[in-house]
């Protein structure tokens, strides 16, 4: 083959791409909500997938669990929900009362991305995904365009999304990614987890950050929710945000998780925002096989947050960038 392949392809009746190195690297991503379905790398002769994502076309439609959901033009929940932006009030569920009130991870999960680029070249194979259907609808009259670039290359898979605010009036947004990761053949129980945090977000029983500095406590004061040096996940439950992140000299901030059996580790990285981590306990016959490992520009809720106001506003016509990833290289 050549160094790098970008192709087009189906998976029973979703449209998929492929992107494929020399090495053994191997990607796949769905159309259907810019999710991606594996992402293979050697280790001992053989083929190992460390994403966590849909194995077939039905399982890609219904998306149970959001694997690899693009996360656009918000994470996580919005608190019943409302939220106010530039002095207005928005209701997301109008009509809707009681424990029904809820809304989580955005507009595009079930959206079908379009291919607007495949590229290849002596360095990486890359895809462009992009849709329009971030458009006026109830409690969002915002309008964006959106855009996910993967890219593979000898580093790893690269993510770059960009946002840009094609109505006429400043829009909130900002994006996450529903990233699962497995460092090994066995569960989350037995793999070191790293995170580079200081704060971990504290949350009510609706997974809504409290109020105000309440929201934010020193890791120094939660030891069982602190990663900050690689431990064992153990029997921890962990559906946690993390901030106030550590970078690496080359700017990068790196979550490790890692199997000591075998000695692989993922690493997902990102150059700013919030870490969040699912250890999966709620997913059913699937709990704690992975880990969801998310990169988020900001924390669940920040529309809610005077704290996150300025980050989450995108003025008419102007544009925003967020780069993530994943590393495999063993450590």
């Amino acid at each position: 083959m050549d160094r790098y392949t970008a192709e087009r392809a189906m998976l029973g009746d979703q449209p998929i791409v492929m992107l494929a190195d020399e090495a053994g690297h191997r990607v796949r991503v769905a159309c259907h909500g810019a999710a991606l379905l594996s992402l293979e790398v050697p280790r001992n002769g053989e083929a190992f997938d460390i994403a966590w994502g849909y194995r077939d076309a039905a399982e890609i439609t219904a998306r149970k669990g959001s694997h690899f959901a693009i996360l656009a033009p918000f994470g996580g929940r919005i608190g019943d929900a409302r939220y106010r932006f530039d002095g207005k009030d928005y209701d997301l569920e109008p009509g809707v009362e009681g424990a029904a009130r809820e809304f989580r991870h955005g507009f595009v999960r079930g959206v079908d991305f379009e291919i607007a680029e495949l590229r290849v070249d002596d360095t990486a194979a890359q895809c462009a995904l992009a849709t329009s259907a971030i458009r006026p609808r109830p409690g969002y009259p915002f309008s964006i365009d959106l855009a996910v670039t993967f890219t593979l290359d000898a580093t790893g898979l690269a993510l770059e999304t960009r946002m840009r605010n094609v109505g006429d009036r400043p829009a909130p947004c900002f994006f996450g990614w529903h990233s699962y990761f497995r460092a090994g053949d066995g569960r989350a129980d037995d793999w070191m987890l790293e995170i580079p945090a200081r704060i971990t977000i504290r949350t009510d029983d609706r997974l809504i950050a409290l109020p105000g500095d309440a929201a934010y406590v020193p890791l120094d004061d939660a030891p069982a929710l602190d990663f900050c040096k690689p431990r064992r996940i153990g029997d921890a439950v962990l559906d946690n945000g993390y901030t106030d992140l550590v970078s690496d000299d080359d700017g990068r901030i790196r979550t490790r998780l890692s199997d000591p059996a075998n000695g692989f580790t993922a690493t997902v990285w990102q150059e700013s925002g919030v870490m969040h981590v699912f250890t999966g306990d709620t997913l059913g016959a699937g709990a704690r096989s992975a880990v969801a490992l998310e990169p988020m520009e900001f924390m669940a809720d920040a529309f809610n947050r005077p704290e996150c106001a300025d980050g989450i506003r995108l003025e008419p016509g102007a544009e925003r960038i967020y780069r993530c990833g994943v590393e495999f290289t063993a450590r």
